[in-house]
């Protein structure tokens, strides 16, 4: 069987690579072509383009850079003919994705998303397109499904990803004692710094970062940096600090971290799910407009970050855009570094969190509906 998958970040690599490991378990048959990431590379078949090519964030970066989506849309819909997939299996990213969903119904090639864009937040009409697009639409959130549902469209719900991920690191994860020997992070409490993995996120975050980390010289501040990140990048932003850093370690370091300061995104969810405490920044460009948007569109749900839309209300505080202060963070932080009780209230949400979670076997639950659903249509999958 021909897959042909797209994921544009950093995120959809570590899903896809998860998916595709499962994929050739039940087919042994499997040739894979893609867009993503080393994750998914290590797995095997041919990797067309790195997502490190294409992540444009906000609205002005995206605007300096329409050439080199155009060229890279134009690559993935040539690349796509030329291979004649099975199933093209597209991973989150909406704004170029939903594009080659439309390019491959035309083609009449079977689209299956996995991951749902999150058009519960913000960007509801583009429902519509997935109903036109997508055949199959694969869900890790339960208020996912309920979304779908509202707009007559049914969906796979397969539990959530990141159990698997979790799973996986613990069952060969190092001891506090080895990872902080491998990485001279000496003894003092760890606080996990998580500016992002895209280049605009990291700028606008890691500064602040660094600016409160000198605000706590009794912690040991360090940043979960991406190789896919030029190093210079996080050596000019952390310049004059002594803030660490340490590369594709998240995982271990939220492990073994007292606190952690996130930006908004996945890394906030599994946060959560290594029970470490935390506060949420975020800012994007586009000032008082998007100011406006984030609180009048976005907020009508309980936040931006994962956790507190998956428990509808705020159990981890954000500070978003004009309220991504110093003053704030700091006053934040220091709740989450000396105060126990405040810590204790929010690690008893973050075990009901858990449950609401579920168990682990997301990637495998998916891969074997993809391949029911595939042989149902009479494709040529070998038994």
């Amino acid at each position: 069987m021909r897959y042909y998958l797209i994921a544009g970040e950093a995120s959809g690599d570590l899903h896809g690579s998860n998916l595709m490991k499962e994929l050739q378990l039940a087919d042994k048959e499997a040739e894979f072509r893609f867009f993503g990431g080393d994750l998914m590379q290590n797995v095997g078949g041919e990797l067309v383009k790195h997502y490190r090519e294409m992540a444009f964030m906000g609205i002005v970066n995206v605007v300096l850079n329409l050439r080199t989506i155009g060229k890279n849309l134009e690559l993935c819909k040539k690349d796509i003919l030329e291979f004649q997939p099975d199933v093209l299996i597209l991973i989150d990213y909406p704004g170029f994705n939903l594009r080659i969903a439309d390019f491959a119904k035309q083609h009449k090639l079977k689209v299956f998303y996995y991951i749902s864009p999150k058009l519960w937040a913000w960007k509801e009409y583009r429902v519509k397109k997935i109903r036109e697009f997508v055949d199959e639409m694969f869900t890790i959130f339960p208020f996912e499904t309920d979304f779908y549902k509202k707009h007559s469209i049914d969906v796979h719900y397969v539990g959530n990803p990141l159990m698997d991920s979790l799973k996986s690191f613990r069952e060969k994860a190092l001891s506090e004692t080895e990872f902080r020997s491998k990485n001279n992070l000496g003894e003092m409490p760890l606080v996990a710094l998580l500016a992002g993995s895209r280049v605009q996120e990291i700028k606008r975050t890691l500064p602040l970062m660094a600016k409160i980390a000198s605000e706590f010289p009794d912690f040991k501040f360090v940043v979960a940096g991406v190789k896919s990140v030029k190093s210079e990048l996080y050596i000019n932003l952390l310049k004059g600090s002594e803030v660490e850093i340490i590369y594709d370690q998240t995982y271990d370091l939220l492990n073994n971290a007292h606190t952690a300061l996130v930006a908004s995104g996945t890394a906030a969810l599994e946060t959560a799910l290594f029970r470490v405490p935390q506060t949420v920044i975020y800012k994007v460009e586009g000032g008082w407009l998007t100011d406006f948007v984030f609180r009048n569109i976005i907020f009508k749900m309980a936040g931006v970050s994962l956790p507190n839309i998956i428990m509808d209300r705020e159990i981890v505080k954000e500070y978003v855009q004009k309220k991504m202060t110093f003053s704030n963070v700091k006053r934040e932080m220091e709740q989450l570094l000396y105060d126990e009780n405040y810590r204790s209230g929010i690690l008893n949400d973050y075990e009901r969190l858990a449950e609401m979670m579920g168990k682990p076997g997301c990637s495998k639950r998916a891969a074997e509906k993809m391949i029911d659903l595939l042989r149902e249509k009479t494709l040529n999958l070998p038994e």
